[in-house]
């Protein structure tokens, strides 16, 4: 086991949830996807957002896809703090 998976484990426990439900590529992706084409405080945000859609009902692949083209798509100049020309993955 890596410590991803010990800690996807140990955090689920104290949740009572399944880790089995718990797709961390999905997560990591999504994250990866807003914190490079958005801005880095906007990941784990966007993944507790795609947290109380799934608690509500939605699919996770389904909504994690939606949510990482709507980040692909993003202007850039909406989603900066950083100077133009900059590296967004900073």
């Amino acid at each position: 086991m890596t410590v991803m998976d010990d800690w996807v484990t140990a955090a689920c426990a104290e949740l009572g949830l399944d880790p089995a439900e718990v797709s961390v590529p999905t997560v990591l992706d999504l994250a990866k996807d807003v914190a490079h084409q958005v801005l880095r405080p906007g990941a784990p945000v966007t993944a507790y957002l795609l947290g109380v859609a799934v608690g509500r009902g939605a699919d996770p692949a389904a909504t994690a896809g939606r949510l990482s083209e709507l980040a692909g798509t993003w202007p850039v100049e909406l989603g900066s703090d950083r100077p133009a020309g900059s590296d967004p993955a900073r």
